[in-house]
């Protein structure tokens, strides 16, 4: 017997505090009385099986053994032969005592049995399962528990990849940051951070969840604030099209605090797409770069057609012409007042824009276009002219 007074209500306290089902508390607490037996009064092999009456306290435990028939199990001479062949995988069982027993054997216990079924063999009590038993299973509980919460902690994060959550700075460590969002700590590496953003304790942010690992120290949860996905997730949350499906964001190019450019379509005949996720007055685009912290953000419209969707990547600059040219490369033409424009600081528009299409975009004025044609030509007469002499 257990003195179970308080039992109940302390599995229902580390149900409800590790987050856990009160049935996988109630499991683990008899998985681990279980093994605390076996340590005590077992033999090596055993298998052992112990049940908790939940309402008297009372303890009762089992021995399990498989029911096993002739076919199943390996005779004297084959087993002599084992020893020598050493085979990769092996075919049949070898016979323990303490985990399998002869099925005419089992049906003296349980008439019904049939091969490959478990006969549980009651064990007897043992009078001086007290003080140190106990303290064996309390060890062992608390050991089987954190693997439990470990578990859900694991699998909850995992259904989260992909997905944004919010979080709360709870520390810095040199260049990391961790955030708590919920069960666990968040890390968010230097690498995944915003360029020239920094965080302070307290801090609400939401962030891109990358991976969830398990490690040896347990699950771990790696966010990102410069993942390009999570502009996507943030315009799914501000707009109603988007999280419908009316408007499908087809790419996102992205320089993490700088500029970012997205291109969206609509499947639904008489739905803009850039005016959807622009919103009234600007207030859906706006409330994105806020929570990026006034990242500016290019909303272009795709489209199948190659030309249409290179001229409409390098908004907002004008294009004149698009040229397809062979390996995957394009040849834009913009007027020569919008050549700045279309190139960007440093050469970031174009370069974003290469990103979103997926092309090498090669940016000129139709001087330049033009200078560089009557360049080609000249080199294919000299070529002419010194081939005939």
């Amino acid at each position: 017997m257990m003195d179970l007074k308080n039992f109940m209500s302390a599995i229902a306290q580390i149900a409800e505090e590790k987050g856990i089902p009160k049935e996988k508390v109630i499991e683990t607490i008899e998985m681990a009385i279980a093994a605390a037996y076996k340590k005590d009064y077992g033999k090596k092999g055993q298998i052992t099986k112990a049940k908790l009456d939940l309402e008297t306290g009372e303890l009762k435990f089992w021995q399990v053994k498989q029911a096993v028939d002739k076919d199943m199990i390996y005779s004297e001479e084959e087993l002599a032969q084992l020893k020598e062949e050493k085979p990769e995988e092996e075919k049949k069982i070898r016979f323990n005592p303490e985990k399998h027993v002869m099925i005419n054997e089992a049906k003296k216990t349980n008439p019904k049995i049939k091969v490959g079924e478990d006969l549980e063999i009651p064990l007897e009590e043992q009078g001086d399962y007290g003080r140190i038993a106990a303290q064996t299973a309390k060890q062992v509980i608390l050991q089987r528990i954190r693997e439990a919460e470990r578990n859900v902690i694991l699998d909850e994060y995992k259904t989260k990849e992909g997905e944004i959550i919010s979080g709360i700075v709870q520390r810095v460590e040199g260049r990391t940051a961790f955030l708590d969002i919920g069960k666990i700590l968040g890390i968010l590496p230097r690498e995944e951070q915003v360029p020239n953003e920094f965080y302070r304790p307290g801090q609400r942010l939401k962030v891109f969840v990358l991976k969830v690992e398990d490690t040896p120290k347990g699950p771990a949860v790696f966010l990102s604030r410069a993942y390009p996905k999570l502009i996507s997730k943030l315009f799914e949350l501000e707009v109603p099209e988007v999280s419908s499906g009316a408007v499908v964001i087809k790419s996102v190019a992205r320089e993490a605090g700088s500029r970012s450019k997205i291109a969206v379509a609509s499947t639904v005949e008489g739905v803009d797409p850039i005016g959807s996720m622009v919103g009234q007055r600007g207030t859906r685009v706006t409330a994105v770069i806020n929570e990026l912290g006034g990242e500016k953000i290019d909303i272009i419209e795709w489209s199948e057609e190659a030309e249409k969707y290179l001229a409409n990547s390098l908004s907002p600059a004008k294009v004149v012409e698009v040229r397809i040219l062979p390996k995957n490369k394009a040849l834009v033409v913009v007027p020569e007042d919008q050549l700045s424009l279309a190139i960007g600081k440093d050469g970031q528009n174009v370069r974003l824009a290469a990103k979103l299409t997926g092309w090498k975009i090669d940016v000129r004025s139709p001087e330049n276009v033009d200078e560089d044609v009557t360049k080609k030509k000249s080199t294919k007469k000299l070529k002419t002219e010194t081939n005939l002499n």
